[in-house]
């Protein structure tokens, strides 16, 4: 794959769409949520839609925060690997709950939460559930439109 089938970040719409969900990313960033950990679940959350955009984007943008690439190489296999914090853990068991929504009738089950709520307060698990939220409209839109994997550099889009 060459190029995408829609080019996103032209003409009137994509741009106008991409503010906005740019500004709730902002407000995430702002949260108080650890910066690790949101890069952690953006990681995850790609993976497992398959979107080679946003896997290559946030694995870059991690790696480029400071996180290690033994972690980044573990991120799938998070319940099996040592190099998580238990806060850590919780969010991605969210994340991957959250995000595999069909699978499960019953979303993110109350375990997942509680273990969730053990380490973050309100306003972090607001912004842990809001992240799970967008990184899973920008995986829908980037594996629509077939947004080609490999080329992005950290820090690229701001």
């Amino acid at each position: 794959m060459e190029e995408a089938r829609l080019p996103l970040f032209s003409g009137t719409v994509g741009p106008k769409v991409f503010r906005h969900l740019n500004a709730a990313n902002k407000a995430i960033d702002e949260s108080g949520l650890p910066v690790a950990t949101q890069n952690l679940v953006k990681l995850r959350a790609s993976q497992i839609n398959g979107c080679g955009f946003c896997t290559d984007m946030h694995s870059k943008d991690a790696a480029a925060a400071g996180e290690t690439q033994l972690r980044l190489n573990l991120v799938a296999a998070w319940r099996d690997a040592t190099v998580f914090t238990e806060p850590e853990r919780a969010a991605l068991e969210v994340a991957e709950q959250g995000t595999r929504i069909a699978d499960g009738a019953s979303g993110v089950t109350d375990e997942a939460w509680s273990r969730a709520a053990k380490h973050y307060d309100e306003e972090q698990l607001a912004a842990l559930v809001a992240l799970i939220a967008l990184i899973n409209a920008y995986n829908r839109v980037n594996v629509i439109a077939r947004n080609p994997a490999g080329g992005y550099e950290p820090g690229q889009f701001g």
